[in-house]
């Protein structure tokens, strides 16, 4: 492949990274609407549509401060893993 086939394909890349975000902050506003008109109501009829806003709850693992208050311990289960970070810049 040319350097002028990548160039071609990395505009493209980038368009649509840009279309996705601009997608993106138009799909939140609209969500923000709705979660606005609902307030504190955890459903809503909207023609054939059912909406649904509820709590819930979940538990979470704190590494920071399992860390922080078992350092020696953390580090013996922790482990190095390697990846390719993919960037267009």
């Amino acid at each position: 492949m040319s350097t002028n086939d990548i160039t071609k394909i990395t505009a493209e890349l980038m368009e649509l990274r840009r279309m996705r975000e601009e997608l993106d902050n138009e799909i939140t506003a609209l969500e923000d609407a709705i979660k606005q008109e609902m307030g504190d109501r955890e459903q809503l009829i909207a023609g054939a549509f059912k909406v649904t806003w509820k709590s819930v709850a979940s538990n979470r693992f704190d590494a920071a401060r399992f860390k922080k208050e078992h350092a020696e311990l953390a580090a013996a289960y922790t482990k190095i893993t390697m990846t390719r970070r993919f960037c267009v810049n």
